[in-house]
């Protein structure tokens, strides 16, 4: 009896020490939703509960900041379509077909990874310069895909790893072709792992803050990201659009990471195994 009191009391601790982490994690978060529903002042005088609800510094974002929410979506999406459509074959030839130096390419997309983000905005801002694609939505797809698709390789190709070699056989003798098979066999097993890729991409051209401010330098393109740091200055008085702003950015990331978690949870769990 006192042995099952002393794990129920532990049970107890463990819960109460991790609802207490869970709030400090997230009171970030908290803080922000409710400086943004208050009425236009500092951030200082805002109350602990929302109690006088004002939906005003939504609506100043998103008439100052509603383009910027559109322009940084559709890079984001453009980016995780230009990221799929080069990593996904990539992946697969370097998971099953014998390609002579492919572990100099793994390491090479490894060693990407590792470059500092600066690097990379400095080498691209002379290069887009030169051919015209500073300030533009295909200029920034191309940056932000510079870091996804070494990702979404790394992240398919131990994933397709795991499918059994039989089974795109099986589909070869029954008449498939090389094509065929990748696309009616392979990618619907690489579901979860499209998806985590994908997802992941989403949010590296999402909360891409350093392509925005190098190779940007007008209003008429401009991510969500440099928007909030073009509000935050010295004489901030109206933190609830900053906060509004930031907000309304979140919910993309939220949403998806709500409906894809399950996909998210397997992908990984999938590529993990090899």
């Amino acid at each position: 009896m006192t042995t099952i009191a002393r794990t129920r009391r532990r049970g107890w601790g463990d819960t109460v020490a991790g609802v207490a982490i869970l709030a400090v994690m997230l009171f970030p978060l908290y803080w922000m939703l409710n400086v943004s529903l208050q009425p236009s002042g500092g951030a200082v005088r805002t109350p602990w509960i929302p109690l006088d609800l004002s939906f005003d510094g939504y609506a100043t974002a998103l008439r100052e900041q509603g383009r910027n929410l559109v322009t940084s979506l559709v890079v984001s999406l453009g980016c995780v379509v230009l990221s799929l459509a080069i990593a996904t074959p990539a992946a697969y030839a370097l998971a099953r077909f014998r390609v002579r130096g492919a572990g100099v390419v793994l390491f090479g997309i490894l060693l990407s990874q590792m470059i500092p983000g600066i690097v990379v905005a400095n080498a691209l801002y002379n290069v887009y310069s030169d051919l015209g694609l500073l300030n533009s939505i295909p200029g920034l797809i191309l940056a932000d895909a510079s870091h996804g698709i070494p990702f979404a390789i790394i992240i398919m190709r131990a994933f397709m790893l795991a499918i059994p070699v039989e089974v795109v056989e099986a589909a070869r003798v029954d008449g498939a072709g090389p094509i065929r098979a990748f696309v009616a066999i392979v990618l619907p097993m690489s579901r979860n792992a499209l998806v985590t890729a994908g997802l992941f991409t989403f949010l590296f051209s999402w909360s891409d803050f350093l392509f925005a401010l190098t190779l940007t330098t007008t209003e008429q393109v401009r991510p969500v990201t440099l928007g909030i740091y073009q509000y935050i200055g010295t004489y901030v008085n109206d933190w609830s659009s900053v906060m509004a702003t930031a907000v309304l950015a979140s919910v993309p990331a939220v949403v998806l990471l709500l409906v894809a978690q399950r996909f998210v949870a397997a992908g990984v769990a999938g590529g993990a195994l090899k």
